[in-house]
Parts: structure tokens; C-alpha cells; sequence
């Protein structure tokens, strides 16, 4: 290799890759995303499915989520020569256009828009198949469309996934909290009724309950709840990427280890002093954990990126 082409490839590794525009056929418009990183025939590409709530294609919400996992997770897989398709959710954001209503919307309705979105990038760019990431909610989707065995899945990468039903997680979570003692039981009220496939009145429900399960979300949870990722898991034929970190507040290495019994054949990466947006926590205190949710310039943890790109490396696409 010459100076100058070695100067130019070493400028190219050191410059962070933009992003390009891309989109896929949605129920009623086009569903958008970002793509970043190289392009190609041979090109290794991950689908990055989102969070649960308004979560964006960089993993951020306006509830106060601006951790940009997703953006981040993407950069660090530029860099290794991987490219990356983030996306916005159906009536969302850029995907605003694709239904009218961003919360008449199921985990199944998700799974159908990660099949479109399969079939755009292949039609794009030639590749024999697409990796789909999903983190955290967004692992559930890319679980559940693994289990319908699609055309053109390379395999499914699930970070920060629950292994239990969503209900079960959000039962979890409520009584981990010892703040919550004054809503528990409305709390447990509604996760019941829900988990039984019944809505209940939001209005009935004490704040901010009536605002968590609000009427028009209802629809949704009650599908979601239905979704067993282990069972889910264990219905996956292709090749499986569990990522958990140690730190996380809302999905836990016991998930991890239960998607990992569902399914055997799956590898499993623990990664200690991670917590659910993929950021280093030092100490056991919860307000620093939770303070790394709104700091996009804090850097993913050591491990996350490395865990991705060699699992997807590592397995030749097919």
C-alpha cells in the first residue's frame, strides 16, 4: 500500500462514518432508518430494534433517555468495518408516516415491520442475510421474528433482554422499588388483568399508573405480556448473541441465563459493572446508575462492541 492510500485508510478509520438514509415498506408508508458504516455485497449488517415507549433510532426517548446506546453501539461497529441499520419505530418519529397511531401497534405488528426491513436491506445492497439487535423490549421483537424462521436472518443478537414475560419484568420492577409501596397494589391490579388478556380503566388506576397504563397502550401490553422470549429463544434456528449486563436495573443476568436455558446452543456474554443502556456504573448507587440514562457523551462500557462484532464476525453469513 502506497503513503497515500495508507494516510487516506488511516483518515478513514479516524473519521467518524455519517449516516445515510433509509427506508422500508411500512403498513400504511415508509418506515425510516439510518445506515452506517460501509457498504457492499459482503458487508456484515446488524438491524438495531429499539427499546420499549417513544425510543428512537439512537436508543433515546424524551422521558429523559438520551443515552445514545444505539448511535454509540452503531459507531463502534463502523469502526470494525460492520455496518448498521438503526431504526424509527412505526408512527414514530422520521416513521410517523407508516401508521396513524404509534400506539395501535403490537409486538407481532413490530416483528412484521424487522421482516420489511430484512428484505429493504437485502434488496439494497445484495447480502445474503441481516443480524437483528434488539435491546431491551426491542430484543423480544427480534426473538419473536427469529421464531417465525424469515428469509434472510443471519442471526438475532438480544442485549439487555428480558427472559421473562414483559408483565413479570414490570411486577419485578415495580416492588424493586421501594418508593413505589403507595402504588403496589393498583400496580399489581393492573398486571394482573392485563396478563389475563383484560384492559382495566387507566382512570381507575392511581397516578402516574393511569398514565403507564394508559387505555390506548392497553391493546399492546396485553400482546406483549403474551410473549414468552424463552420460549421465544428456544424456538430460534439460527445463531443467538445474549448480552447482559451485570448492572442493570431493569433486565437482570438471571433474564439473560433463562433466554440462555431456553436456548442452549445460544452464547452468552455477561458483562460486569454494565448497566441497561450499556454504560460503566461504579458503586452500587442508583442514582449513578440511573444519571448514565441522560448522558450521551458517556462512552459505551468496555466489552459491548467487542461482544457484538465478534459474535457477528465470528459466524459466516448464510
Amino acid at each position: 500500500m502506497s503513503l497515500t492510500a495508507l494516510f487516506a485508510a488511516m483518515l478513514a478509520a479516524a473519521t467518524p462514518m455519517a449516516d445515510r438514509d433509509i427506508a422500508a415498506p411500512g403498513p400504511q408508508g415508509l418506515l425510516k432508518g439510518s445506515w452506517m458504516g460501509p457498504e457492499g455485497a459482503k458487508v456484515l449488517v446488524v438491524l438495531m430494534i429499539p427499546g420499549s415507549g417513544p425510543t428512537d433510532r439512537d436508543g433515546n426517548n424524551p422521558r429523559g433517555l438520551k443515552a445514545a446506546s444505539l448511535r454509540l453501539l452503531a459507531q463502534g461497529l463502523a469502526a470494525k468495518g460492520i455496518a448498521s441499520v438503526r431504526i424509527d419505530k412505526r408512527g414514530m418519529f422520521a416513521s410517523a408516516g407508516a401508521v396513524p397511531d404509534p400506539n395501535a401497534v403490537t409486538i407481532d405488528d413490530y416483528a412484521a415491520d424487522t421482516r420489511s426491513w430484512i428484505a429493504a436491506i437485502r434488496a439494497k445492497t445484495g447480502v445474503p442475510c441481516v443480524w437483528v439487535l434488539g435491546h431491551s423490549e426491542g430484543g423480544v421483537v427480534a426473538l419473536d421474528t427469529a421464531a417465525a424462521r424469515p428469509e434472510g436472518l443471519c442471526g438475532v443478537i438480544a442485549v439487555s433482554t428480558p427472559g421473562r414475560p414483559l408483565g413479570a419484568v414490570m411486577r419485578a420492577q415495580f416492588h424493586a422499588n421501594p418508593a413505589n409501596a403507595p402504588i403496589l397494589a393498583d400496580a399489581d391490579r393492573a398486571l394482573d388483568a392485563l396478563e389475563a388478556g383484560r384492559t382495566i380503566p387507566a382512570a381507575s388506576l392511581t397516578p402516574p399508573l393511569s398514565m403507564i397504563f394508559a387505555d390506548p397502550v392497553q391493546p399492546f401490553l396485553i400482546n406483549a405480556f403474551a410473549k414468552d422470549p424463552a420460549k421465544l429463544a428456544a424456538a430460534t434456528a439460527k445463531p443467538l448473541l445474549i448480552v447482559q449486563g451485570k448492572a442493570d436495573l431493569q433486565v437482570t443476568p438471571e433474564d439473560a441465563k433463562t433466554l440462555k436455558a431456553g436456548q442452549p446452543k445460544a452464547s452468552l456474554v455477561l458483562l460486569p459493572r454494565v448497566n441497561h443502556v450499556l454504560k460503566t456504573v461504579e458503586g452500587d448507587s442508583r442514582g449513578a446508575n440511573i444519571a448514565t440514562y441522560a448522558d450521551p457523551n458517556l462512552p459505551l462500557a468496555p466489552g459491548v462492541v467487542e461482544a457484538v462484532a465478534d459474535f457477528v464476525m465470528g459466524h459466516p453469513a448464510r
